[in-house]
């Protein structure tokens, strides 16, 4: 028996790319909110902060409903894109990496605020004395001085990416050969009592879940 057929090399292919996709969306997005949110003070700032990484708490199912009621046919995005355009992202690998992205968003976000906050405030105010605008601070002292933080939230991203599930299949759904990332199709396996193919997607997850804990330990450490 065949423990890796083209089904299951195309999960892990599609996996991996959502995951990537998903990921490089977090880094272009959260880290200029990271900074806003660390080094910023304005009214509702905590609001904002708590609406944002709502999705590190909801059950997964929430998470997806809320993108149908956004991003779904009838949505209130998905709507208008729908009727202009006739497409729908609805139950495609691009909802899967919409899904991938929402939830891995708040874990690069508190990783890398807690980074940015932990920056002495005496080499920001040497920059600032120097004659360096703040953005020429930020790239110059806060990034570099948080980046391994950032790089630590990047890590836990790409894994909660790759791991999604429950609002993965809520707004991506379970089409073979389209939309069934690696937990998917774990799922799909064990419902059809594949336990042999089952068992061996669950190991190859396992093994890179583990692989990306161990480099965000190291970092962790190497911060402390």
């Amino acid at each position: 028996m065949t423990f890796m057929d083209e089904e299951m090399f195309f999960s892990i292919r599609l996996s991996l790319q959502v995951a990537s996709v998903a990921t490089a969306l977090v880094i272009l997005t959260a880290i200029p909110t990271a900074y806003v949110l660390a080094r910023k003070r304005f009214r509702g700032r905590e609001i904002l902060d708590v609406v944002l990484t709502l999705p590190l708490v909801l059950p997964p199912t929430v998470t997806g409903y809320y993108l149908i009621i956004v991003f779904g046919r009838k949505g209130l995005i998905g709507g208008p894109v729908y009727e202009w355009t006739g497409w729908n992202i609805m139950f495609t690998w691009q909802a899967a990496v919409l899904a991938s992205f929402v939830v891995a968003f708040p874990l690069m976000l508190k990783t890398a605020r807690a980074a940015m906050e932990s920056v002495d405030e005496n080499f920001i105010n040497v920059s600032y004395t120097l004659g360096h605008s703040e953005w020429e601070t930020a790239l110059r002292v806060v990034l570099p001085l948080s980046k391994r933080g950032i790089i630590a939230g990047v890590v836990l991203a790409f894994a909660r990416a790759m791991g999604e599930f429950g609002a993965t299949m809520m707004i991506a759904g379970n089409l073979p050969g389209r939309t069934d990332t690696m937990p998917i199709a774990i799922y799909s396996l064990a419902g059809s009592g594949e336990w042999s193919k089952a068992n061996v997607m669950v190991i190859l997850l396992t093994v890179i879940s583990g692989f990306f804990l161990y480099i965000v330990n190291r970092h962790a450490r190497r911060i402390i």
